[in-house]
């Protein structure tokens, strides 16, 4: 969709911005530009939508050499959402929305309609916050709306020059998940500037960390993190790269121990003994379709109790499903000081697949790692083991 082809930016005063680029963005692709301040990322977006115009090489969008195409065309095919915003302030957040359907000759109706429908998808009400000034919208609220006008007309290309920026971290986390899933509505390709290496990793399809006018390394955000190319790309990820690199991996199936299990209808008295023979404490719960219900301790008979496993089943606190990141694995066993987490299908279904302790976690992470190092599957990589299902 995007193609750089040995393209330099170099001012009269002799200060070249970027150096021989050459790189591609697929069709539907997030590709985050990340690095320093003055290190050409934010020159890189622009050349895209002309408003810096290249020295020399050639820029081609959807197989067009964009040299050829008038400016202000090439613009409204591109959306492109600032730090700032830049909403009119007294136009209403649906007039703002409409900006560029109005400029490209769509009828009022069929313009507000689309504003309409972009606010909703950005979370945002039309019938609530369509009729308000940006003075009356949150900094959160603002951008969301910069974003649903720069897809109001639907192009194919999104740039984004650190558009989250301006706001507090948490809002600012908030706003990348809803950017997330709605990227994942609409698939545009996207150039997303940024100077946060956390936000690019989590963000990125591909990253591309630049030096001084140049990419160092152009790869995905678990290779950058595993694998850095240099010595100046592992300084600017820095030495906590390992736990950066939880939020880029998954949880897989050959990560997980299978522990005992017992049914909702058992017999207490048959499945507490058989766990005690086992020498297991404690066992997963689940229903007749293989569904997590909870578990159970291997004492919960000690008080002569009777009846089925359903009698005394205990709540299933931290569980995830199946490709969560690493992240949000070590994250759920500390907000329940867990020794281990249920993992069900990636379906959501509940159905259970098997716990996920931490030994297990760091050896996933080690093989994640060796995978990319290999260019190898995961479970291809033979790491020295340190998990068991002791205790279990």
């Amino acid at each position: 969709m995007i193609r750089f082809e040995h393209v330099t930016k170099r001012y009269a005063d002799g200060t070249t911005a970027v150096d021989g680029l050459s790189f591609e963005v697929a069709e539907g692709e997030l590709v985050t530009l990340v690095g320093p301040s003055g290190c050409g990322k934010t020159t890189t977006m622009k050349m895209v939508n002309r408003l810096i115009e290249p020295t020399e090489g050639r820029i081609f969008l959807d197989g067009d050499d964009i040299s050829a195409i008038d400016p202000v065309r090439l613009r409204r095919r591109i959306g492109y959402v600032i730090q700032q915003v830049g909403l009119f302030p007294h136009r209403t957040v649906l007039e703002n929305t409409a900006t560029v359907p109005h400029l490209l000759g769509w009828k009022r109706q069929k313009g507000r309609a689309r504003a309409a429908e972009l606010l909703d998808l950005v979370g945002l009400d039309p019938s609530v916050y369509g009729d308000r000034y940006p003075e009356q919208l949150s900094g959160g609220q603002r951008q969301r709306v910069g974003v649903a006008r720069a897809l109001a007309a639907d192009p194919p290309v999104l740039l984004m020059d650190e558009p989250f920026g301006a706001v507090d971290p948490v809002v600012r986390e908030h706003l990348q998940n809803e950017f997330l899933k709605l990227q994942e509505q609409v698939r545009k390709t996207v150039l997303f500037v940024t100077h946060d290496i956390e936000e690019a990793v989590r963000l990125g399809d591909r990253i591309a960390v630049y030096g001084q006018g140049s990419i160092e390394q152009f790869d995905t955000p678990a290779t950058v993190l595993g694998a850095p190319a240099n010595a100046y790309v592992a300084d600017f990820v820095g030495a906590d790269r390992g736990l950066k690199r939880l939020s880029v991996t998954p949880v897989e199936e050959s990560d997980l121990d299978r522990p005992p299990v017992v049914h909702l209808d058992d017999a207490l008295s048959a499945a507490t003994e058989r766990l005690r023979a086992e020498g297991a404490r404690w066992a997963v719960v689940l229903d007749g379709d293989e569904h997590l219900h909870g578990w159970i301790p291997a004492d919960a008979a000690r008080d002569g109790s009777r009846g089925t496993v359903r009698d005394h089943a205990r709540r299933m606190e931290a569980w995830l499903p199946l490709g969560a990141p690493l992240k949000q694995a070590f994250a759920t066993m500390l907000q329940h000081d867990a020794g281990w987490i249920a993992v069900t299908d990636e379906a959501g279904e509940g159905r259970f697949l098997g716990v996920l302790t931490p030994a297990r976690l760091h050896e996933a992470l080690r093989r994640s790692v060796g995978a990319d190092g290999r260019s190898v599957p995961r479970a291809e990589v033979e790491v020295e083991s340190v998990a068991g299902t002791a205790g279990i």
